[in-house]
């Protein structure tokens, strides 16, 4: 219906803002799970200079007026710390963009009488937003693409040609996310764990989703993988990290052991289909199973969900439906079987160097390298078994595709020095290495075990730490051999 010309982009607006706070593109949610922490109010004057809303839903954003920010704060650097004049102007960006995107809405809601909304694009993965809209009740139904991003574009090209090819088939109303690899049939699963048997050891379990649900409800942080991955940028349950959602101290735990993120960022719920009104303010809405709505919990209820509950009182809850997620459901109804609480903290299964978990090496790598309890893979319940360097020494080391070693001679004073480091390519992030570490990744070619590699090495100890250390920030890769 319109175009929209690139200067305004509300997307680049939020990202051109963020950046002065000391963030950078694909950090747009940090900064939203900051703002509750801020007054709007100190910088309204400031982002209202900034932007004009025009008549038919129409605005212009003058982002050189965001240069203005310098003359009340120093731009922050990345890693400073974060003070309440950066939450303030993350709440005031926030406002900011939901007074955007309302003045929109309401003019076409007018225009149109369309009492459904489908909403996309990266701005649509802005839940706060997402959840003001819904419990506006401008629209009778809120639909947000799950996948709202770039990726969404595969979505959008395979729905273009079905149009085409078949415009007479309705395709059916998306109802779940797991498109993704599946973790792989029982033996499948049993021979991949296996192959890890030097550092974990593993147990058949009848009925998986009441173990996990024992194990989280006495206080574990467990890692659960089961069918098909999730499409988009959530984890919904097949590949999530777990655990109790009533202790505060829990959010606090689980960034100590896995995340080591920001403390400001929240942790989701995931809660029974059956049970989500009692707990939950959906905004009229029946069901919300895609994370991508942030509402209210009930207020009799927030002390009781410390952990998920956000400082503004609200969660990006995810709906768990029976019938699409048969597993992650039992899990959650036997936990609340235990507790009285049909609701877990649902996070993704990764740490803050890699993308979420895929294959079953992929979630034992994150067991291995991070402080989780317990891995639930399938119907196997995983445990590390204590492990001296030379269990490590039987993995295979290798390089992601997005790094290379690099050595480099530069001056220095009576001399020169050398620099050895593996560096990403996507950012030129660097891991410097020493000197025995280097040669052994230098003859490392996806075949030889770390002991094969460590013939002229003096401290083999310190090399295995070294790599173990490189492999839990995933710039290089350590798997068993194939024919272990």
């Amino acid at each position: 219906m319109r175009d929209i010309a690139e200067r305004d982009s509300l997307g680049n607006f939020y990202v051109q803002v963020i950046r002065f706070l000391g963030f950078s593109l694909f950090d747009e949610y940090k900064v939203m799970g900051l703002a509750p922490y801020g007054d709007p109010r100190r910088y309204r004057a400031l982002f209202e200079a900034m932007v004009t809303l025009l008549p038919e839903g129409a605005w212009a954003i003058d982002v050189d007026k965001i240069v203005d920010l310098h003359d009340v704060i120093r731009p922050r650097a990345p890693r400073e710390p974060i003070t309440q004049d950066h939450k303030d102007i993350a709440a005031s960006l926030q406002e900011a963009l939901e007074t955007i995107v309302f003045h929109c809405l309401r003019h076409f809601q007018r225009e149109t009488r369309q009492a459904s909304l489908c909403f996309a694009g990266g701005v649509a993965h802005n839940c706060t937003l997402n959840g003001k809209i819904l419990r506006s009740r401008l629209f009778e139904r809120v639909f947000v693409q799950p996948a709202a991003h770039d990726a969404g574009c595969a979505l959008g090209s395979a729905m273009a040609v079905h149009m085409r090819k078949a415009p007479a088939r309705r395709p059916p109303a998306m109802s779940h996310l797991y498109w993704g690899r599946h973790i792989g049939e029982r033996a499948e699963v049993r021979r991949a764990l296996d192959a890890w048997r030097d550092l974990i050891s593993v147990e058949e379990v009848a009925d998986a989703p009441k173990a996990a649900a024992e194990l989280i409800a006495a206080g574990s942080v467990i890692g659960w993988a089961q069918g098909r991955s999730e499409f988009g940028p959530r984890a919904l349950g097949n590949r999530s990290i777990v655990a109790d959602p009533r202790p505060a101290a829990n959010k606090d735990i689980i960034n100590a052991m896995v995340k080591k993120r920001e403390e400001f960022r929240p942790f989701a719920p995931s809660v029974t289909e059956e049970d989500a009104h009692d707990y939950f303010d959906l905004g009229g809405a029946e069901t919300t199973p895609f994370m991508i709505f942030t509402v209210p919990v009930h207020e009799h209820r927030r002390q009781q969900l410390g952990a998920i509950t956000h400082v503004d009182g609200t969660a990006r809850v995810q709906t768990v439906s029976r019938r699409t997620n048969p597993r992650f459901w039992q899990l959650i109804r036997a936990f609340g079987d235990i507790t009285g609480v049909p609701v877990v903290l649902n996070t993704s299964f990764n740490n803050n160097a890699e993308p979420i978990v895929d294959s079953v090496d992929d979630c034992v790598t994150c067991f291995l390298t991070t402080r989780l309890d317990k891995l639930v893979v399938g119907d196997y319940l995983v445990h590390k078994k204590p492990a001296p360097p030379s269990a490590y020494a039987e993995l295979v080391p290798s390089f992601p595709t997005f790094v290379k070693l690099r050595s480099l001679r530069g001056p220095a004073p009576g001399g020169y020095v050398v620099e050895r480091a593996i560096v990403t390519t996507y950012n030129d992030a660097k891991y410097p290495v020493s000197a025995e570490t280097f040669e052994v990744l230098w003859r490392a070619d996806g075949q030889k075990r770390i002991r094969e590699l460590l013939d002229d090495v003096t401290d083999r100890e310190a090399v295995i730490a070294e790599l173990i250390e490189l492999w839990s920030q995933r710039v290089v890769r350590l798997l068993p051999a194939t024919d272990h």
